[in-house]
């Protein structure tokens, strides 16, 4: 089976190659396509979850404080290499796949001007399945300074 049938499970058992780092509500990982470099999400750790609601408020709270630390981490990583860099877009959708998952989008000054203000989601769909926008070799820089962020969070975190 291929690790993408199984994003949740495979991050669990060490088979996902685009995990990032293991936290206490789920698995951080990169996107598979990074036509906005830096593209990150949270996996929850429960695959049978299909909605936030469904987690109890403790587990809920500590997915969204999840959440807020690898956008933290995302923003200092793409803010450090890309002068570009704007802000961050966090999104919890759900609608097509069903576990719980949060998007994590950093956005640029060099998007499109069209695009600049809008979701992601109104992007030409190639970027989605484009050889070009795939995760590649030629995102492992920022890809370790993202997880180097998020480490460095989360001894902080432990620190306090």
């Amino acid at each position: 089976m291929d690790w993408r049938e199984d994003r949740i499970g495979s991050a669990a058992r060490g088979e996902n190659p685009t995990v990032l780092a293991s936290l206490p509500s789920g698995y951080a990982v990169i996107g598979d396509i990074q036509f906005l470099p830096g593209y990150s999400l949270l996996l929850s750790r429960d695959p049978s979850a299909t909605a936030l609601s469904e987690l109890p408020r403790e587990e809920r709270l500590a997915f969204l404080s999840d959440v807020d630390l690898l956008a933290t981490a995302v923003e200092r990583a793409c803010r450090s290499a890309d002068a570009g860099f704007r802000r961050m877009n966090i999104e919890i959708l759900g609608n097509t796949d069903a576990y719980i998952h949060a998007h994590l989008w950093p956005r640029y000054d060099w998007e499109p001007a069209e695009l600049i203000g809008k979701p992601v989601w109104l992007y030409d769909p190639a970027n989605w399945s484009a050889p070009s926008t795939a995760l590649s070799a030629a995102h492992d820089a920022l890809r370790a300074a993202i997880s180097a962020q998020l480490q460095a969070l989360q001894e902080e975190l432990a620190a306090s």
